[in-house]
């Protein structure tokens, strides 16, 4: 992964990781038109995030276990 790229990857985790968000707030933060900065498409492919069915209220985006640990061992970031 290329350095910029790990840096975008590493700023949407503690994205996610900071509060709950929805699935909405992702899409409208984190989705690009770019074919060269699929920040949130690559976190979803690489099993960084996932995303929960919370029905009625709409669906929210977790970090995955994967993603806890890249994001703890890279920015020894503490998660609740």
């Amino acid at each position: 992964m290329a350095e910029s790229t790990e840096n975008l990857i590493l700023e949407f985790l503690t994205w996610v990781a900071d509060r709950p968000r929805t699935y909405e707030e992702a899409m409208e933060a984190w989705q690009s038109h770019c074919p060269r900065q699929t920040i949130w498409e690559d976190a979803v492919i690489d099993g960084l995030v996932k995303i929960e069915s919370t029905l009625p209220q709409g669906s929210r985006i977790l970090l995955t276990e994967r993603g806890e640990t890249l994001l703890k061992t890279r920015t020894n970031c503490r998660l609740n």
